[in-house]
């Protein structure tokens, strides 16, 4: 039978590390050409809209979609994991929390493949729940690195700071000034809910790496044209993405000033099938639109250790 597992029992099971070791695999096998992912889809009833997305890791024979309806009482996700070979489901799973890791473990594999090996501050814009994760996973990525956070609460970015320390085992420091907060970053992180850019690109230190985290909407951007001008290396989770919700990449690409053909895939630099960063100076930039590859493989993971530990309820699907 299949199992289901709650919000509650994927916190459990679903640690940072393993997180980013499942997204680290994952995007190197679709990079190397052995895994498929396939983009967002959405179909609108409103006030509410389904969105949709699917993958397959054929190494680890695993199937599975995530869906989830945005309305009024807010979003509920869910993750479907099937079994290749039998053709059943193997999981039902809420994923929310699962969405939030994986969010942040991709996060987290940029910054190790793409920032430089000396960044001493990392800069997170938002506080909120998602911005947890990313502060988690970055943190394993370049554990040298201060913490700074900023957002428009400074009470919020407070206790997000006081929260996080603890979470993470050093101190995080909330900043005030943005401007000055952005021009001493090595690493800079956007994970907001902005529809318009948040800083100017010119902020920008040079051999600062971006993970724009943020957005999935071609309505929404986070970052200026003149930060998209300034990165010598552009990198997204999924080329296909773009034109549906890579709003951050949109004003550039319509202008002719970033080339469709210049974006890498992470999972191209994951498998070493083309190169990071190549010097010190160089600005590099992470778009993060969130795919289904990493869902089904943290997805996976979680349904094989709930599995090991007799965790979960079974249900007669």
């Amino acid at each position: 039978m299949a199992l289901f597992l709650t919000e509650d029992e994927v916190t459990q099971l679903l640690p940072m590390p393993a997180a980013m070791a499942c997204v680290e695999a994952c995007l190197r096998q679709v990079g190397e050409g052995r895994a498929t992912n396939l983009p967002r889809r959405r179909a609108h009833a409103p006030p509410s809209s389904l969105h949709v997305m699917f993958a397959a890791l054929p190494e680890e024979r695993w199937l599975g979609l995530k869906a989830y309806v945005v309305g009024p009482a807010g979003a509920q996700f869910h993750v479907l994991l099937y079994d290749a070979d039998a053709g059943r489901l193997l999981a039902l799973i809420q994923a929310n929390r699962l969405g939030q890791r994986r969010t942040g473990a991709a996060s987290g594999i940029a910054t190790r493949y793409l920032a430089r090996e000396d960044a001493r501050i990392h800069l997170v814009i938002g506080t909120g729940w998602q911005a947890e994760a990313q502060v988690e996973a970055i943190a394993l990525a370049r554990p040298a690195a201060e913490v700074h956070c900023f957002s428009r609460d400074p009470e919020r970015r407070r206790r997000f700071a006081e929260r996080m320390a603890a979470q993470i085992d050093r101190p995080i420091l909330a900043v005030d000034d943005l401007r000055a907060a952005v021009e001493s970053a090595d690493i800079v992180t956007t994970i907001t809910t902005a529809r318009e850019p948040l800083f100017a690109g010119d902020w920008l230190r040079a051999g600062a790496h971006l993970n724009v985290a943020g957005s999935n909407s071609l309505l929404k951007r986070e970052i200026d044209l003149r930060t998209v001008e300034r990165a010598g290396l552009i990198v997204v989770d999924d080329r296909d993405a773009v034109p549906l919700e890579g709003g951050d990449l949109l004003a550039a690409l319509e202008t002719g000033r970033l080339a469709p053909e210049a974006l890498v895939e992470l999972g191209e630099v994951v498998a070493g099938r083309h190169r990071g960063r190549i010097d010190a100076a160089q600005i590099t930039l992470f778009k993060s639109h969130g795919i289904a590859l990493e869902d089904v493989a943290v997805a996976g993971y979680v349904y094989r250790v709930a599995r090991e530990q007799g965790v979960g309820r079974e249900l007669p699907l």
